[in-house]
C-alpha cells in the first residue's frame, strides 16, 4: 500500500487495458479441505493508453512506446504519436517545434510532474533540455485543461513523469549510448540510489554532441549546426510514515551551437563577402519543491508546488543579435478535500507566477516584469460509473493586464462499459514572446516589425493571447478475438478573441500586430489500435486542420501547416525479446507565402509545397533484461527539400530567408546505440 500511496501521489498510476487470469486447482471435492496452487496474473499494457474514467481524454504514453525510437529528446519523442506533429523551425539551427490542434508549440502547456516546465524564451529551445532517457512517462492532453495547473494552456497539456527513485521497477544504474550517421553522438546516465525505506534519490547525466559537418542538398549551408549540449540534474524524495511526502530537485543545463555556411568560423566577421554564420549559447538552471500532506479525513490532502527558472540565451544569426533572460518563480497551493462523499471532490488553492524578461533584438531592449497571483476552484462530480464531470474556475490579476477569469467544463458519458463521450469548454490567454517563439524567422534578412500600440506599456505594445477552445470526443473500446482494441475520434475549434498575428506574406518582413477579424483553428482525428495477432500491435491514424487567421483584411490559411496527415505504425515483440517498429506517414502540401527569387530578383507567386511520405524503422534486442541493443533508421524514403535556403549563394542580400523550412531538411539517417541496466 506504501508504494500505491506514493505513486498515487506522483500521478504516475495508469489503467491497465486487460488483464488475463490463468489457474489450477485440483479437482474440487466438498468433503476434504483442497489446497490450490499457485495463481498467475498475466497483464499486456498497451504501449499507449486512453483513459476511460476521467473527465479529461488523456493518452497515456509509456516507457516502451517512447522506446520505439531513439527518442533523443522531448522535441524527438513523439514520431509514433499522432496528435503532435513535429517540424523544423527554418533550415540552419536544426531546432524543433511541436504543434497541436494545428497551433505551434508554445500553445501547448509542457509541465514537468504538474509543475510549468518548458514555457517563455525557453517554448522552443528548451525541448532539447529534457533528455529521452531521463522520461518514464507523459500524459497528453488536448484543448483545455484542468484551471488547478494555471491559465496558459489553449491546445492542450503535455506532463512528462521522470524517472523515480523509490520505484521498485527502476533500475539502480541505467546507462545509454548514441550514435547516428549524421554525426551525433549521446550519452545518458541515470542512477537511482534508496537510502532507506522513506528517502531516495534520482541523478541524471546527459551530454550530446555534432561534430560533422553536413551538406547533403549541397547549398554550402550546413544541414545541421555543429552542437555540444550537457544536461544534469539530481532530485530527492522523502515520504513520512505521518503522510508528509517531500521532494526537490535541480537541473543545470548549457548548450553551444555554431552554423551557417560551411566556412564560417566561430566569432567571424559578418559583412558582405565573408560566409554568413550562426551562433547560439543558452545556460539554464532550474530548482523545484514539492510538499504534500495527507490528513487523517478521507480524501483530504494538500499540496505545495514551488519552482524557480533562469534562463539565458545568446543568438547570433548573421548581421542579427538576440539575447534574451528569464527568471521566473512559480508558487501553487493546491487543498483537495471531499463534500460529504466521494461523489463530490473540491480542489481549491492560491498560486502566483513571477516572470522578469530582459530581451535585447538588433540593439533594441525590450524589458518587461510580469506578477500574476490567482485563485481558483475546481469541482468534480461524479454521479455513477456513466456520467462524471469537472467545473472549474480561477480568477488571476495581471498587473500590467489588470484582471481576468478563466472558466473550464469536462464533462464525461459512458452509456456502455467500453463507450466513451466527452466534450470541453474552456479560456486561454498567454503572453506572446514574440522573438523567443519565432527564432526560426531569424534566419533570413527579413526586416522585423513590431507594430503595436503606439504608447502602450503592454509586452511589444502587443494585447494578451485569448483564446477558447471547444472539444468533443468518443471512445470505444473493443475485445475481437481474445485481442483488445481501441477507436477514438476527436474534433477541438480554437477561436482566438485575441491573437498576436505574425504575418510573413510580404517576402522581406515579419510584422507582429493585434489580431483585427478572425483567427481559429479546427482539428480533427480519428485513430484506430489494435492488436492483430500477439505481440502484434497496429495503430492508425488520420488528422485533418482548417487553421486561419486574418492577414492585414484578408482571411488566410496559416503557412506551413499541413491540412492533413496520415499515419500507421505497426510494431512486434518476440518471446526471445526481439522488438520490430515500423512507421510511415503522409503528410499533405503546405501553404508557402509570396517569396523573393533572389536569381530573377522577382518575387515568386503564393503556392503550396509538395506532399511527401516519411518512415522510420528500429529492430531492438534484449539480453537478460539487462544489455538492449537497437539499430534504426529515420526519413528512410530520403526525402528532403533540395533548396531550403533561398539566396543561399548571396546571404547578405535582400531575398536570403531560411525561414520557410516546410519538410525534412536532411535525408535518411541510421543510427546504433544500447541501453545497459544494472538492477
Amino acid at each position: 500500500m506504501d508504494r500505491i500511496y506514493k505513486q498515487l501521489l506522483m500521478g504516475s498510476l495508469a489503467l491497465l487495458p486487460y488483464t488475463q487470469l490463468y489457474a489450477q486447482s485440483t479437482t474440487p471435492d466438498s468433503s476434504k479441505k483442497q489446497n490450490l496452487k499457485e495463481v498467475t496474473v498475466k497483464q499486456r499494457r498497451a504501449s499507449t493508453q486512453i483513459t476511460m474514467l476521467d473527465p479529461l481524454k488523456k493518452e497515456l504514453i509509456s516507457l516502451r512506446e517512447l522506446l520505439k525510437a531513439a527518442c533523443c529528446n522531448l522535441s524527438e519523442s513523439f514520431e509514433t504519436t499522432p496528435s503532435v506533429d513535429v517540424a523544423f523551425t527554418d533550415a540552419v539551427t536544426g531546432y524543433k517545434q511541436i504543434q497541436m490542434l494545428g497551433l505551434a508549440g508554445p500553445y501547448t502547456l509542457i509541465t514537468r510532474e504538474n509543475i510549468p516546465d518548458t514555457r517563455g524564451l525557453a517554448s522552443i529551445t528548451g525541448l532539447t533540455f529534457t533528455p529521452g532517457t531521463f522520461i518514464e512517462g507523459m500524459q497528453l492532453s488536448k484543448g483545455t485543461g484542468s484551471v488547478v495547473n494555471g491559465y496558459e494552456s489553449v491546445a492542450g497539456q503535455i506532463n512528462v513523469e521522470w524517472r523515480k527513485p523509490f520505484e521498485e521497477k527502476e533500475e539502480k544504474l541505467h546507462l545509454n549510448m548514441y550514435q547516428s550517421s549524421q554525426g551525433r553522438s549521446e550519452g545518458n546516465v541515470v542512477y537511482r540510489h534508496m537510502l532507506n525505506d522513506n528517502l531516495s534519490t534520482n541523478l541524471f547525466l546527459h551530454a550530446k554532441g555534432f561534430w560533422v559537418k553536413q551538406d547533403m542538398n549541397h547549398d554550402g549551408f550546413l544541414d545541421q549546426p555543429l552542437d555540444k549540449t550537457f544536461v544534469g540534474a539530481n532530485r530527492w524524495f522523502w515520504f513520512s510514515p505521518k503522510g508528509w511526502e517531500v521532494q526537490g530537485g535541480v537541473k543545470g543545463a548549457y548548450s553551444s551551437n555554431l552554423g551557417g555556411q560551411r566556412d564560417y568560423e566561430k566569432g567571424g566577421e559578418q559583412i558582405q563577402g565573408k560566409p554568413w554564420g550562426f551562433e547560439s549559447t543558452m545556460e539554464r538552471a532550474e530548482a523545484w519543491a514539492k510538499i504534500g500532506k495527507m490528513f487523517k479525513k478521507p480524501g483530504t490532502s494538500m499540496g505545495l508546488q514551488l519552482a524557480g527558472v533562469y534562463h539565458n540565451q545568446d543568438a547570433v544569426y548573421g548581421t542579427t543579435n538576440y539575447s534574451g533572460m528569464q527568471r521566473s518563480m512559480y508558487a501553487n497551493l493546491i487543498y483537495q478535500t471531499i463534500l460529504g462523499n466521494t461523489n463530490h471532490v473540491l480542489k481549491s488553492g492560491l498560486s502566483n507566477l513571477i516572470d522578469n524578461y530582459d530581451e535585447t533584438f538588433r540593439r533594441t531592449a525590450y524589458k518587461r516584469t510580469e506578477i500574476v497571483p490567482g485563485a481558483f476552484a475546481e469541482y468534480s462530480y461524479t454521479m455513477s460509473d456513466k456520467f462524471n464531470m469537472v467545473a472549474g474556475l480561477r480568477g488571476d490579476y495581471h498587473n500590467i493586464f489588470g484582471a481576468f477569469a478563466t472558466p473550464r467544463l469536462h464533462v464525461r458519458y459512458a452509456p456502455y462499459k467500453k463507450s466513451v463521450f466527452r466534450a470541453s469548454a474552456g479560456r486561454a490567454q498567454r503572453t506572446a514572446n514574440i522573438f523567443a517563439e519565432n527564432m526560426g524567422y531569424m534566419a533570413s534578412n527579413r526586416s522585423f516589425m513590431v507594430l503595436g500600440n503606439t504608447g502602450s506599456t503592454t509586452p511589444y505594445g502587443m494585447n494578451p493571447e485569448v483564446a477558447w477552445n471547444y472539444g468533443v470526443n468518443f471512445t470505444q473500446k473493443f475485445t475481437l478475438d481474445y485481442r483488445d482494441g481501441a477507436v477514438s475520434v476527436d474534433y477541438y475549434y480554437t477561436d482566438f478573441q485575441n491573437q498576436v498575428v505574425v504575418d510573413v506574406e510580404e517576402p522581406r518582413s515579419v510584422r507582429f500586430y493585434n489580431l483585427n477579424g478572425q483567427s481559429f483553428a479546427k482539428a480533427l482525428q480519428v485513430q484506430a489500435d489494435y492488436e492483430l495477432i500477439h505481440n502484434l500491435d497496429l495503430r492508425l491514424a488520420y488528422r485533418w486542420y482548417d487553421v486561419k487567421a486574418t492577414y492585414g483584411t484578408i482571411l488566410k490559411e496559416r503557412p506551413l501547416v499541413a491540412a492533413h496527415r496520415a499515419f500507421a505504425n505497426i510494431a512486434y515483440e518476440t518471446r526471445n525479446k526481439w522488438k520490430f517498429d515500423y512507421t510511415v506517414q503522409w503528410i499533405s502540401s503546405k501553404r508557402l507565402p509570396i517569396l523573393h527569387d533572389h536569381e530573377t530578383n522577382s518575387f515568386l507567386p503564393e503556392t503550396y509545397s509538395p506532399s511527401f511520405w516519411q518512415m522510420n524503422a528500429q529492430i531492438s534486442k534484449t539480453w537478460n533484461d539487462k544489455l538492449e541493443v537497437y539499430a534504426g533508421g529515420e526519413n528512410l524514403t530520403n526525402f528532403m527539400m533540395h533548396h531550403p535556403v533561398l539566396g543561399a549563394q548571396h546571404p547578405y542580400d535582400n531575398g536570403f530567408d531560411a525561414s520557410m523550412a516546410w519538410g525534412p531538411i536532411m535525408g535518411a539517417n541510421f543510427y546504433a546505440g544500447f541501453r545497459y541496466k544494472l538492477r
